[in-house]
């Protein structure tokens, strides 16, 4: 009885290091690495095969402490693209501003939320996007294309918001009723100058200097009528107006 009293701490030793040794072997046996947590690999993420599982695995990993850094834009990259097809545009731009504060440098990144930005119509936001993507890659096709479409599209709203309310005409030297009643009214002036701009268009595309003259003509006959009819019983310029523009453009609005 002694004797075994004496083995005990020998014994409780040996199991120890039995259940060790245990252990240890399940863990080779299952190909992981102690202390390795799988949550932490952007290939699953990345390799999902829907938006919605993309979305699952990839918070898992993002909300994951032991995530190395670039395994976590991996993953904030991944979730912003399946975000943005699935039409969730706010949660999108969120990840990407995430990705941004963890790696300023990335190009993609600046021009996806560009455009992300260019839809919801903050072209503010999305101008300076594109630009920091070009400014980071001079060759990055996307990003140059999207800043200079956007750009020109600035410019024409500028220029529209330059001439809104005026006439194709000068109102300082308006003398006939009708002139100065489209003076008086920004929607009549606004109508004024899209005939004018979409007649000076329709002459300059035609297809020969006959069809230009008719094109022309068809104008002069009705700012005849509409100085010769305003003011009548019946008339509306704004309808005349409008059906001329329409008469002019097309159906289809060209």
């Amino acid at each position: 009885m002694m004797e075994m009293r004496r083995n005990s701490p020998n014994l409780a030793v040996a199991l120890i290091c039995a259940c060790l040794s245990v252990v240890s072997g399940v863990a080779r046996a299952t190909g992981s690495e102690p202390g390795e947590d799988v949550r932490a690999n952007a290939g699953p993420c990345v390799a999902a095969a829907d938006d919605d599982k993309v979305i699952d695995v990839c918070g898992a990993l993002i909300d994951n402490e032991k995530a190395a850094r670039p395994d976590r834009v991996k993953a904030l990259l991944a979730r912003a693209g399946a975000y943005d097809r699935k039409q969730m545009i706010d949660r999108a731009i969120a990840d990407y501003d995430t990705v941004l504060k963890l790696d300023p440098s990335l190009a993609d990144a600046h021009n996806a939320r560009g455009e992300l930005w260019r839809r919801k119509g903050d072209r503010p936001k999305a101008i300076m996007d594109f630009g920091a993507a070009v400014q980071l890659d001079p060759n990055h096709a996307a990003a140059k294309a999207n800043y200079k479409s956007l750009s020109l599209e600035l410019e024409r709203i500028g220029a529209m918001m330059a001439v809104a309310g005026k006439p194709s005409f000068d109102c300082r030297k308006a003398r006939r009723p009708v002139e100065k009643a489209i003076c008086a009214n920004p929607a009549l002036a606004d109508l004024d100058r899209e005939i004018v701009a979409s007649t000076f268009r329709t002459v300059r595309e035609a297809q020969n200097p006959g069809q230009a003259r008719d094109l022309q003509r068809a104008q002069d006959q009705f700012i005849a009528r509409r100085n010769a009819e305003f003011g009548k019983p019946g008339y509306d310029l704004e309808k005349a107006m409008r059906e001329r523009l329409q008469r002019i453009n097309g159906v289809d609005g060209y």
